[in-house]
């Protein structure tokens, strides 16, 4: 029990001393998620200012502070607190003497390093993306979920309110991805994390932006629209425009959805009035 408080606690520390190192510029400016965040987040919102899709919109939008809060609740909060469970969960591997290699599929060590991190990119988005389907295609997922979905004026800061509960259904199958590459992540991986954090910024944001002929490949804040609408085509009652950073698994699995633009489709889901407004009754949704 002694050993397991430990790896637990050591896990919690750790955790703990990471994010305080970014808080107070400890580490490389290019591998500091907080104020980087917090960077990403202020360009957005300023170009939701001056170039407004939903001019009706106001600054301050529905619900901004709850969703700001969001952001640094599921990414640095609930980190410190899930990384204890995290560290007996690799405690625990080692154990049992697996190897992360033994699930290598794709041997990508050899291959210059602009090419891993696309690479890394590619495989890790769609397994996020896969995860995305799953949490709209079954209820005991989508009762999480629907914090997400509960949005009803989309912006930046909308892109990390979800429930806590996502952090651990995403971090298995995202660690499967890892596990093909043979448990390989790029040292330069804080480069794909940070355009994953901007993609996402900006497909939640109120901005008319499609990327043109690239919309094939990268989500949008238009596709992304969607994604959120109240009102779904009868032949896809589980969800749209389910891509994370890239849109193309929509196109080859046919789940993309992109009817003629209109920046004030009503957001939401039926039933969402039921959901509680507060964050602290937030995160008991889905075990009621």
């Amino acid at each position: 029990m002694i050993v397991f408080e430990d790896v637990f606690m050591g896990g919690i520390y750790n955790t703990l001393n990471w994010v305080w190192s970014l808080i107070t510029f400890q580490s490389a400016w290019y591998h500091n998620y907080f104020w980087g965040l917090i960077l990403i987040s202020l360009i957005v919102w300023g170009l939701e200012i001056l170039f407004p899709w939903r001019k009706q919109q106001g600054i301050f939008r529905k619900d901004f502070w709850l969703d700001g809060f969001y952001m640094f609740f599921n990414f640095f909060l609930f980190t410190i607190f899930i990384s204890g469970i995290y560290a007996l969960f690799s405690n625990l591997i080692n154990f049992l003497g697996f190897n992360i290699t033994d699930f290598a599929v794709l041997n990508i060590q050899k291959l210059n390093p602009a090419t891993q991190l696309l690479v890394f990119f590619v495989i890790s988005d769609f397994f996020q993306w896969f995860t995305h389907v799953l949490l709209h295609r079954y209820d005991f997922f989508w009762k999480f979920h629907q914090i997400h979905h509960s949005v009803k004026e989309m912006g930046f800061a909308a892109h990390l309110r979800y429930h806590w509960m996502e952090n651990i259904l995403y971090k298995p199958l995202k660690t499967f991805a890892i596990m093909l590459l043979g448990g390989f992540e790029p040292e330069q991986a804080y480069i794909v994390h940070f355009i994953a954090i901007c993609i996402g910024h900006l497909n939640h944001s109120n901005l008319n932006i499609t990327w043109g002929p690239l919309k094939y490949v990268f989500n949008n804040p238009v596709m992304h629209l969607y994604h959120h609408a109240y009102n779904l085509p009868k032949n896809k009652k589980y969800g749209v425009n389910f891509g994370i950073s890239l849109s193309l698994w929509d196109y080859i699995f046919r789940t993309y959805y992109i009817p003629k633009v209109d920046e004030n489709t009503k957001l939401g889901f039926k039933g969402d009035e039921n959901i509680p407004t507060s964050f602290w009754k937030q995160l008991w949704v889905g075990f009621r």
